[in-house]
């Protein structure tokens, strides 16, 4: 890496620091009779992590292909950002009461990525 930005050629999410955003996937295993639960608590929490300190991006991917795994797709600016929203905010929205209801998914990996190069559509000029 070059100071204050990526190498030649390449055009990542730069911080102030000279650091690269991160990206991370939680890929989760949702059988096809929870899918519409799953679907449903990610709409019903729509803008809690958007508010997050260090937050750059969300998607939550559907599976079209024949497998049960949905991606959760998030971006932030540093590993850090990412740890005090895990032990904030979404500790606190996934902590409940003896009346919680069961998760959707059977199964959950955390994939972690640092952003290397992005693009987006040119601008028409």
């Amino acid at each position: 890496m070059t100071a204050g930005g990526p190498p030649p050629g390449l055009s990542g999410h730069v911080g102030q620091d000279g650091s690269m955003s991160i990206v991370k996937i939680n890929v989760l295993t949702v059988p096809a009779e929870q899918r519409e639960v799953l679907e449903k608590r990610f709409a019903s929490r729509a803008g809690v992590v958007e508010n997050s300190d260090g937050f750059e991006w969300f998607e939550l991917l559907r599976p079209v292909d024949g497998t049960d795994d949905y991606l959760v797709y998030t971006r932030w600016r540093d590993e850090a950002a990412f740890q005090a929203w895990m032990e904030g905010p979404m500790k606190q929205a996934h902590q409940g009461g003896g009346d919680r209801p069961q998760p959707a998914a059977t199964g959950s990996t955390v994939w972690t990525f640092e952003v290397l190069q992005q693009t987006g559509p040119k601008s028409e000029g």
